[in-house]
């Protein structure tokens, strides 16, 4: 299959086009704790149909490897005190900022919760060193997308103020289906 990745990226708070709230109240906290269990959690109920298929056969060490690094933060997004999506920032290259994973569960799309979401995603970015001391200011936030995530992702992010700075195309090749929020639960 053929997947074209796009790199994105702000390179100024004022990049920031923020989106209008939701119509249904969307709260977003930082899980302040090293939590695999959760991070595996959002990691497939988010990306079980999107091919997220990249840390599906990670460890529990290897997720505290990951989430346990200076810089590093999960934050998640409730409706009604249900969790309807997250992002996961990557802030350990000083100055620079990666919205590592960004997404919503599948029964919150098209509701207006993800152009507010990302909207908090991108102010948490700029700020990300003033919750992490010795951590250089952010000079720069990334993101990248490809063809294997929803259908809506590139357009939200673009609507954000994210510029486009590199397009790849590469073939890969995919399961027959996506892997469902747990294994064997492919819905599309």
């Amino acid at each position: 299959m053929e997947i074209t990745t796009w790199h994105l990226e702000q390179t100024s708070p004022d990049d920031l086009s923020a989106a209008k709230p939701p119509a249904v109240p969307v709260t977003v906290t930082r899980a302040e704790l090293v939590s695999p269990e959760l991070n595996r959690y959002l990691y497939t109920a988010v990306g079980g149909d999107w091919f997220w298929i990249d840390r599906l056969g990670w460890t529990w060490a290897q997720w505290v490897e990951w989430l346990d690094r200076p810089g590093v933060e999960t934050w998640v997004a409730y409706a009604q005190g249900t969790p309807c999506g997250y992002f996961e920032l990557d802030g350990t290259v000083d100055g620079e900022v990666e919205l590592a994973y960004f997404g919503l569960m599948s029964s919150f799309v098209g509701k207006g919760v993800g152009g507010h979401l990302l909207t908090v995603a991108l102010r948490e970015a700029w700020a990300l060193a003033e919750r992490w001391p010795g951590k250089a200011t952010t000079r720069r936030v990334t993101v990248h997308t490809c063809t294997t995530d929803g259908p809506a992702a590139l357009k939200n992010y673009q609507a954000r103020g994210f510029r486009l700075f590199r397009t790849e195309v590469e073939q890969a090749e995919l399961p027959a289906e996506t892997p469902g929020p747990w294994p064997g639960a492919g819905r599309k």
